[in-house]
């Protein structure tokens, strides 16, 4: 049986202790969203290479995405029975595999198949991440901490597209996987010396398979549908089939969890407001922040003219201001507590897509993005941190799990809903400036609706600190 072994004595001893898990925490977080970003960025020279149709290369990043939002709830619930420490560790293990075979695949189907190994790393990276900071930094450090990681999350999903084409240009799209392979070997020497062994675990118990069973299926359904309705056709019996199938399995779902002994989400903590208002707000920004990714460039590319290349630099100004901003944000939420702060940048974000809407000259716009980059960077660390502090110890996995599972399924919810009301309002696949003004307009405003539903659902959470659980980790 693997177990977790203690961190050198001496490196237990250092007051800065906490500080070294968190930047090994860092190293996968911003690995994580780099290769989320910069795949996306290799499509076109992959349907060269291996000669296959668009939608055949765009399952290299629904696959990633489909598996990873599957089972990162399940590999939380199971790190709160073996171990955070050790599922995190192998986590980079698998993912430093994954990648490499990515890099040799000698096919568009192995591939695929590689993607799906690299996204099982990946999920236990993500589900262990934001457990093993609130587990190991002292209670009044902990927003700060988290907000920390946000930046570092943000700045790989900026420099993505920018590390990817240099990649690209340098070696060909075998490098973007190929990158990772360093950069995980260190993550993996960082995170079996310098993270501390897990306490406050649950009893281990045969895992809920049953569960699991009827959520992944839920999950890549709805994905499924929500990535492919604009291309299939929201009315397509393939799309309407998936979705109807999703709902189908997750009521199932729930009625199983809700009478399992032994569950593989405990529904219970739902039942905790700060826990459920933070993880819907949460959902919201996601939608919010990769709908506006997504909507941008077309504005930029098609009705202002500028290349793809200057429309990457605009558009980074984004994620840019949010990984400047998260840092701050967390520090104040270790004072101010969640609420505040939570409320007051999604209030920033729904002015900012307000603004779009009415005025997005090229001036303005790198003005409304960097508006929304702080309003985002406002809301996610302290909105994280209240989430994981509304949690037990003991079900910190699983709620890490949960809150990463919601970055997912809102990346997918953002890019459907978002593509769907551009192409009702600008029309045909190649608008003119107009329609494409029109379309941004159209989709301004209903980020900005969501936007301030993120924010009322903030407000409810209630006066919440950030330290409801207090637990301390000795080795």
């Amino acid at each position: 049986m693997l177990v977790e072994r203690p961190r050198p004595q001496w490196i237990a001893a250092r007051p800065d202790a906490h500080w070294l898990v968190l930047g090994t925490v860092c190293i996968g977080a911003f690995m994580n969203q780099l290769d989320a970003s910069i795949v996306t960025l290799a499509f076109p020279t992959l349907q060269h290479d291996f000669h296959d149709p668009v939608g055949a290369v765009t399952w290299v990043g629904l696959a990633y995405l489909l598996v990873l939002v599957s089972l990162v709830t399940a590999v939380g619930r199971m790190a709160d029975m073996v171990g955070r420490k050790l599922l995190y560790s192998y986590g980079f293990v698998v993912f430093v595999v994954g990648s490499a075979l990515c890099g040799l695949a000698p096919t568009l189907p192995a591939l695929i198949g590689f993607r799906v190994l690299q996204a099982v790393g990946a999920a236990m990276l993500q589900a262990n991440s934001v457990a093993i900071i609130v587990l190991a930094l002292p209670r009044e450090k902990l927003g700060r901490g988290i907000g920390i990681q946000g930046a570092a999350q943000a700045l790989g999903l900026a420099l993505g597209p920018t590390i990817g084409g240099w990649l690209i240009a340098l070696g060909g799209w075998r490098l973007i996987f190929f990158v990772n392979v360093p950069a995980g070997i260190v993550g993996t020497i960082m995170a079996w010396y310098l993270i501390p062994r897990s306490h406050c675990l649950q009893e281990r118990v045969r895992f809920d398979w049953s569960g699991l069973g009827l959520f992944v299926p839920a999950a890549a359904a709805l994905l499924t549908g929500l990535s492919l309705g604009n291309s299939e056709g929201w009315s397509s019996p393939a799309i309407v089939a998936m979705l109807v199938a999703a709902v189908a399995l997750y009521l199932v779902f729930i009625r199983h969890e809700r009478h399992s002994a032994r569950p593989m989400l405990d529904l219970s903590l739902f039942h905790r407001l700060p826990f459920a208002a933070g993880i819907s707000s949460g959902l919201l920004s996601y939608l919010v922040l990769f709908g506006t990714l997504f909507l941008i460039p077309f504005y930029l590319e098609r009705a202002l003219g500028l290349s793809p290349a200057h429309s990457g630099l605009v558009l980074g100004i984004m994620p840019v201001a949010l990984g400047v901003t998260a840092p701050f944000a967390g520090r104040m939420a270790d004072r101010w507590g969640a609420r505040p702060l939570t409320a007051a940048g999604m209030a920033i974000s729904t002015a900012a897509l307000s603004a779009l809407a009415i005025a997005h000259s090229s001036m303005f716009i790198v003005f409304d993005l960097a508006t929304l980059g702080i309003g985002l960077g406002l809301f996610t660390p302290p909105n994280n941190a209240a989430i994981m502090g509304s949690a037990p110890p003991s079900q910190a996995g699983v709620a890490s799990g949960v809150l990463n599972m919601t970055r997912g399924t809102g990346t997918a919810m953002g890019l459907a809903f978002t593509s769907l009301i551009f192409g009702v309002v600008a029309g045909p696949a190649h608008p003119s400036a107009p329609l494409v003004v029109q379309g941004l307009q159209v989709s301004a405003i209903f980020l900005a609706a969501v936007s301030l539903l993120a924010m009322t659902l903030a407000a409810l959470r209630g006066r919440t600190a950030l330290d409801l659980h207090p637990t301390s980790l000795v080795e």
